[in-house]
């Protein structure tokens, strides 16, 4: 089983996947991955709670590609949020499991 780590706070997740090699902002390719999921793997998944307010809630995916690209995609909770490919991740993570 990989291990995998949870970090305090999602920019020290953001950091510590870069240094992982996860460069690329999926928060502005979205499309990509909707056009074409078949080519994506949710290899990391973190999420945070806000203590008090429900809007600091959020997911850090950790994504890879067939083609070896990997990167990141956050997905807030608040109401300015793209629900709609935050759904689409949190699908594909529970089907790749």
């Amino acid at each position: 089983m990989k291990r995998m780590y949870h970090y305090a706070t999602v920019s020290k997740a953001l950091d510590q996947l870069h240094e992982k090699g996860f460069t690329c902002d999926f928060n502005r390719n979205a499309d990509v991955i909707k056009k074409n999921p078949e080519k994506f793997e949710i290899v990391h998944v973190y999420r945070y709670e806000g203590e008090s307010d429900p809007g600091d809630e959020a997911v850090v995916y950790g994504i890879k590609s067939t083609t070896g690209k990997k990167g990141v995609y956050v997905a807030g909770f608040s109401a300015h949020s793209d629900q709609e490919t935050a759904k689409f991740l949190f699908d594909l993570s529970i089907r790749g499991r």
